[in-house]
Order: C-alpha cells, then structure tokens, then sequence
C-alpha cells in the first residue's frame, strides 16, 4: 500500500518519506480500515518530533481519520465488513497511523461513522473531540454551569463549545483574532473575548459575574494569570497541552479560592473515559450537535506540507485525501 511514514525524528520535510509498505493484516480483534480521509493534529507532529520513544523500524503517523473498513481479524464480527467509520488513536503506541490507504487498529477504534456524516467530519472527531469531552465531563454535568473555553477556534476549543452547548452550559470563548471570533461564534459560544485586550479579565466577569465555573486550557503558562482572576470559587482548569511557557501559579489565591488544577494527558485516560467520550461523540454525531472547521486540504504526497501547516497553527482542520 501507499504510506507516509519516517524512520527517526525531526522535521516534517527532513523525516517524512511517501512509498509502498506491506499491508497490514488485521490480528485479535482488529479491523482493517480502507482511509478516506486523515487528520494532522498537534499531537501528530510532536510525535514525529520524539514527544514518546520509537519501538518500530518505522511509524505511519496521524492519530486519526475516516474510511472504510475492509477486512476483519479472528473475534471481530464480520458484519461490520463495508462500515464507515473514524478512527482514533492509530498510531498510539502502535505503528500504522492513518496516513496512508490502510491502518489496522482494535475494533473499538473504528467507531460507526451515522448516516450523512462526512468523512471530512468523522475524521476531525477522534483526539480533538475526545479531549473536549474529558476536559468537560472529568468531574460530572456540566448543566447550568459557565465554562471558559481557551482558544476556541483551534480543534479541541471548536468541539469544547459545541459539547458545552449541548449540555446546557453557558460558555464564553476567548481567542486572538476576529477571524478567530467568528469561528468560535459559529460554533455557538455566547460571548467571545479577545485575551490580548488588556481588560480580558474585566469582559469576562461581565458575561460571568460570579466567575467561571470550569476552564478547558490549551495554553496555561501564558493564561495562568487571566484564569486566575476569573475563576469562581471551587472552579476548576484542565489543561490539556503544553505550551513553552511553564505556568507560574499563586499558590495563595488558588488555595483561598479552593481551585482545582488538572493535568490531562488523552492517552491514558482509561478505557472507561474514553468509551464515555466515543459514545458521546457518536450519539452528538448523530443529533447534529458536532459541525466541521474549515479545512486545509492536502494529498499524501504533500504530508510534510500538512504536518507544516498544524505545526504553524493553521486556522481550522489540517486533513489528508488518500
């Protein structure tokens, strides 16, 4: 089959081959997955840069995709044969990602795509929507509450305000640009703020006078201050990424304010948390609760391009055609 893949860490264009491998062959219960579509995501040009250890001669990367499956190993019922489905984590600890015509993963990770979802859609579920999820619901309903979703016109953000919503909370945005406010509007968020204007703070404890209940944080080194100040009593930020700069974090005020901070990695999670999350997404696919972002659009060819792209925070969905 035709793959993207690289044999060592380093930079897109520098690491990054497209050539013929062996077809995987599904093992106990595992699913063999035809791609329509895959996505970049951050997590997917860390690990090409060595964010985990390399056990494979090589690495197809991208976490996650949409297609077809095709074939089905011993235990997986054949039924599931001609599904359309997206896919997650599959290239986690295993070797064959979704950036090629082919990716084998367990059969739990081949979620049944509803009818008259886009592949382009199935495809921007998996990492991005799972971690919104976790980020939302790790401590219970999220109904009647005020959730503060940091960077909401990236991926995660986009499906953070959508899942909110939902769910009946209240939920204010912040980003960088207008082009990005009207991304995050879109998506249903009530108030959206600009973080760079000097009275963020300010514009956000109007929309939410009694502070903000839960924050979902990609960027907490640079937020740590405007979290804090506007934060409820017992609130609560997750943070989901890393960002360069460490937080420096008041121990006093988060103490007096009773805060609780979570560190979140996706990846391990648990498979109770994950299949909460899954089954979420799926029934939010179903009702039309989950829309796409806009899409930059590349071919397998142009992966080192792609991979560019989500490493310069293009804005909206870096997506693969195979």
């Amino acid at each position: 089959m035709r793959a993207a893949f690289y044999r060592g860490f380093g930079e897109a264009a520098e690491v990054l081959e497209v050539g013929e491998v062996d077809k995987p062959v599904p093992a106990d219960g595992e699913v063999l997955v035809r791609v329509v579509v895959s996505a970049v995501n951050p997590t997917d040009w860390k690990a090409r840069r060595g964010s985990r250890p390399m056990v494979f001669p090589f690495v197809i990367p991208n976490q996650d995709g949409a297609g077809v499956i095709e074939a089905v190993g011993p235990g997986v019922d054949e039924a599931r044969i001609g599904e359309n489905v997206w896919v997650y984590f599959a290239a986690s600890g295993r070797q064959f990602g979704t950036a090629a015509e082919y990716s084998v993963v367990p059969t739990e990770r081949a979620v049944p795509l509803p009818s008259g979802v886009s592949m382009d859609l199935g495809a921007s579920m998996g990492v991005p929507a799972l971690t919104a999820h976790r980020a939302l619901f790790w401590d219970g309903p999220i109904d009647g509450q005020t959730i503060l979703v940091s960077g909401g016109a990236g991926a995660v953000g986009h499906y953070a305000i959508e899942l909110a919503k939902d769910a009946g909370a209240t939920v204010i945005a912040t980003v960088s640009s207008p082009e990005k406010a009207t991304i995050a509007e879109a998506a249903g968020a009530d108030v959206v703020v600009n973080y760079r204007e000097p009275d963020a703070d300010k514009q956000i404890l109007v929309a939410a006078p009694g502070g903000i209940d839960r924050i979902v944080e990609v960027a907490l080194g640079e937020n740590m201050e405007l979290d804090a100040a506007v934060l409820a009593p017992h609130g609560t930020i997750v943070s989901y990424a890393k960002t360069p700069t460490d937080p420096t974090v008041d121990v006093i005020k988060h103490m007096m304010g009773n805060h609780t901070l979570r560190f979140m990695m996706l990846y391990d999670a648990g498979d109770e948390a994950i299949a909460e999350g899954v089954a979420a997404i799926t029934d939010c696919l179903e009702r039309g609760v989950l829309t796409e972002l806009p899409a930059h659009r590349f071919e397998l060819a142009d992966i080192a391009a792609a991979h560019e792209a989500c490493e310069a925070h293009a804005i909206g969905k870096v997506l693969i055609d195979i």
